[in-house]
Formats: C-alpha cells, structure tokens, sequence
C-alpha cells in the first residue's frame, strides 16, 4: 500500500455506498498511522494477536490497515459470532488486545485522518518482517473445532501480487466491496487487488442485491459468493444496461451453479471468473481473465502456484482414477496451525530433496482435457455407496438443472445394506406442486444421465440449505439432521 500511496496518493480509495463519503488513498494512510499509534497504547504490540469483532466500516477498515502498519496480529471474528464463539477464539489465540463493537472501533482509530507528523506509527516499514504473520483467520470448523492459520506478510504479498496480474486490476478500476471483511474473500482478495492497484473501491458494508446493482454501473468489477450473484438475478436492474462498464465478476468461496453461470451470461453479457482458494493457502486458481472461462471450473494455477492431484487415499492409490485429491504448494501455502503439532496426513512429501512439500486440501478434484480444474466435492463429502464411489457435485449439477429446483445438496447417509446410500437434498421453488410428482421428474433426470448406483435413493426437502458464513452449504449439519433414523 505505501507503493501506492506514493504513485495515486490523491485517487480515492473508498466511496461509501451512499457516495457522500470519499477517502483517499493519502488520506487513509495518514489515518492508518495515527490509529496505529491508538492501537500501541492500547495495548498492541508487533507480532502480538489482535482479535477483532466489529461489523464491516470504514473504521474497521482503518484500524485493519493500522495493525499491518504496527506489525500486529490480525484476528477477525464474525460480528455475529457467538460468546461460545468468541470466548474460544480468545482462549486459542491468547490477544494482548481485544476490540469489540464499532464504539470501540472508533474510539481507537478516530473519527478521521491526521497528519502522520503528529502521530508517526510505532513501527517502521523497514522494521516489518513479511516471514512473521500480519494476520490469523480461524477455519469454519466443519470438520471439528476452528483453527487458526497464521498468514505472513509474504504470503499476503505474494497472492495479491498473483491475483493483480491474473485479474488485470489497475488504478483504473473501480470495484464494488460488499463482501464481510471477517474472511479471506473480502479482506484478502478483493480489499487486496485495490491496495495493491490502486483501484477505488465503492465500499457496502453489508451485501444487499439493489444496492449491488445501483453501484454497478460506473463500476468495473464485483466480487461475490454465489448466493450474492442468485440474488442479483432476482434484480430487476441486474442487467446488461447495469453490467455496460463491468469488466470482471469474480465468484468464489462456494461453488458457483452452472445454471446460474448461465443466467447470469444471459442477463448481463459477462461470463463469471471463478476462482478456487481456502484460508489455509489463500488464492490457487482462477479460470483466466482473457481466454475461455469454463463453467463448473475453477480454472488453472495462478502465477507461482503448482497444482497437482494426488491420491484421494494414500493408504488405497487408484491409478486409473481420473479423480484425485488436489494438492499444492506456493508462496502463500500455510505453514501450519496456530499452537497444533505438524498433522503429517496435511503433506505430501516432496518428489526431490529441497523441494517444498505439497499441502493436501481436502477437495477432490479432476482436470478437463485443457488443463481446467473442476472440483467434485470434499473428500469427507464422498459418497460410497456398495463400494462405489459417489462424488456429489456431480449429482447436483443433474438436479439442479432442473427448472423447479432452486438448490440442491447431494449427500451419504448411512444404510444397513450399501453402507451409505445417496440422498438429496431439495430447495423445491414455490410453484411446482405436488412434490410426489417433483421426485420423481428428479429421480428420472438423475436415471437419463447417471449410473443406477449414483441416483438419489432419499430425497428431502427443506425450504433453505444450511450455510456458513461465507455461503457454503453446511453438509454436516445436513447429514446430522437427516441420517437420524
């Protein structure tokens, strides 16, 4: 960000989405160094957890950029998280800070910039050191209680520098920021490509579809999950009168329905970019900004990335499966969670000495003919039905096709005879009735293009599928509220 700071210091960096509120990049610069001084009498300290739960704000935003400039340790937690939540969070991470609420927000970081003459930062740029962690995310837990991935300032660096060339930003581009800043998606990647470019970003606090579509037109790109982009169809003015000077729309976080890619294409005139990361690695893949964008893939390796497929189970290779775990290494692969011994099932070890190992992601998935990856699910989501294997996205992308399913999730549930039998899990839309008849229209989709032993034998339906907090459908609260017999 100083980079930038010194070439397009007086281009703004922040227009609030009532586009009263401006903030240049100078602006918040010099605010971010006085509020990092706010932050070291309070209690902050270099290479010390700083966790913070406050709604998304331009205050937040400040203070973010204040604990990078002090040296701090980032800890984001969701505004929304519970006290069980957070008493954890503040066990694990043991903070010499904690700043709860938008008061408190405020209350350290001003109301506005100064002068950084009068309030120089604790820290020096030249005393930062990009091997030390800048912040720590917490994992969603899905598969047992959250961890929490330390991520260095080079890491940070590397994939935004990655995600810079990929997406083609510039000071010229303009993004509409309704993402929670709380994840990677928001504080990383799309926060990130401005910083880094110097882009303007048209700031939302929290996604809503008709803001969205009112502060797209002027805008070059947008950053969302699919279920922002499902609303944004249900927007009249989501179309291609609004989509004239957009450039980019990016997906991430979940899986992006090839129906939806479609509508959205149809609607707009702009083919989504989507893209593949977790927390523990930050940006992997992305299909690419100029060239065929495939849907239902998340593209090739960004920049200094390797991808790989590995074996789905190391203790039983397959070696003529055209599935396999998606493995990778890079410079802004994880080293390991915070307080927790080395999981050696995480790493593969490398071909040749010296060569870093690769991290193995949990995600299953498969390359196309041209390199595109495509990902089939988790490996904990994989189904085995009489000793087959059942791969659910592969399910959903039969039902969801289908104009009277608003969303699916295919899961295992357990079965005396096959072990696991597969189930579907159905957002039926409000016009079609009876939901007898829907069954067996999904029953006989499912039998015209799969094999017999991957048709749903259950199907349930539900008015809404589970999510976290960055949109993914929750399949273990899925599997526990339906496998009860």
């Amino acid at each position: 960000m100083a980079n930038t700071v010194d070439r397009f210091g007086d281009r703004p960096l922040i227009e609030a989405h009532d586009r009263m509120t401006e903030l240049s990049y100078a602006q918040a610069w010099a605010w971010a160094g006085s509020a990092a001084e706010s932050l070291r009498r309070a209690g902050a300290a270099p290479g010390q957890r700083l966790v913070v739960r406050t709604p998304k704000s331009i205050g937040s935003l400040i203070a973010y950029l204040a604990a990078l400039r002090l040296g701090a340790v980032w800890v984001p937690v969701a505004p929304q998280a519970t006290p069980s939540e957070v008493n954890y969070v503040l066990e694990d991470a043991s903070p010499t800070l904690v700043i709860d609420g938008v008061g408190a927000v405020d209350d350290l970081v001003g109301s506005g910039p100064c002068a950084d003459e009068h309030h120089p930062p604790a820290v020096g740029l030249d005393e930062l050191d990009g091997d030390r962690p800048c912040a720590m995310l917490y994992t969603s837990g899905t598969t047992g209680r959250p961890k929490g991935v330390p991520i260095t300032g080079a890491a940070l660096g590397a994939n935004t520098t990655a995600l810079v060339e990929a997406w083609g930003f510039s000071e010229h581009d303009t993004l509409v920021h309704s993402l929670p800043t709380n994840h990677a998606h928001g504080l990383f990647v799309a926060l990130g490509c401005a910083l880094a470019s110097g882009a303007t970003l048209r700031w939302v606090d929290r996604f809503d579809a008709a803001i969205v579509a009112d502060l797209l037109p002027g805008a070059s790109a947008f950053m969302g999950v699919p279920t922002h982009y499902v609303r944004l169809l249900d927007e009249p003015g989501f179309d291609r009168g609004a989509s004239t000077s957009i450039r980019l729309f990016t997906s991430g976080s979940a899986p992006l329905p090839t129906v939806t890619f479609d509508r959205i294409a149809e609607r707009t005139g702009i083919e989504v970019v989507e893209r593949y990361g977790m927390t523990e690695t930050l940006m992997l893949t992305s299909n690419p900004l100029d060239g065929p964008r495939r849907p239902g893939s998340v593209g090739k390796a960004l920049p200094g990335v390797e991808v790989r497929l590995g074996p789905a189970d190391p203790a039983k290779p397959d070696p003529d499966s055209v599935v396999g775990m998606v493995e990778v290494r890079g410079p802004s692969v994880f080293d390991g969670y915070w307080g927790r011994p080395p999981d050696p099932s995480d790493r593969t070890a490398p071909t040749h000495p010296g060569e870093a190992a690769w991290f193995r992601t949990g995600d299953l998935g498969r390359w196309d003919d041209d390199g595109y990856l495509f990902l089939v699910g988790r490996s904990l989501d994989l189904i085995i039905s009489g000793g087959l294997n059942v791969y659910p996205a592969e399910v959903e992308a039969v039902l969801e096709r289908h104009p009277s399913v608003v969303e699916v999730a295919v899961i295992g549930l357990p079965d005396d005879e096959w072990g696991q039998v597969v189930a579907a899990i159905v957002v039926p839309s409000a016009a079609h009735r009876p939901l007898d008849a829907l069954g067996d229209e999904l029953v006989e989709a499912a039998r015209s293009e799969l094999s017999a032993y991957k048709i749903p034998r259950r199907l349930h339906w539900t008015d809404a599928l589970p999510r976290n907090a960055m949109g993914k459908v929750d399949k273990v609260s899925l599997r526990d509220a339906f496998g009860r017999p």
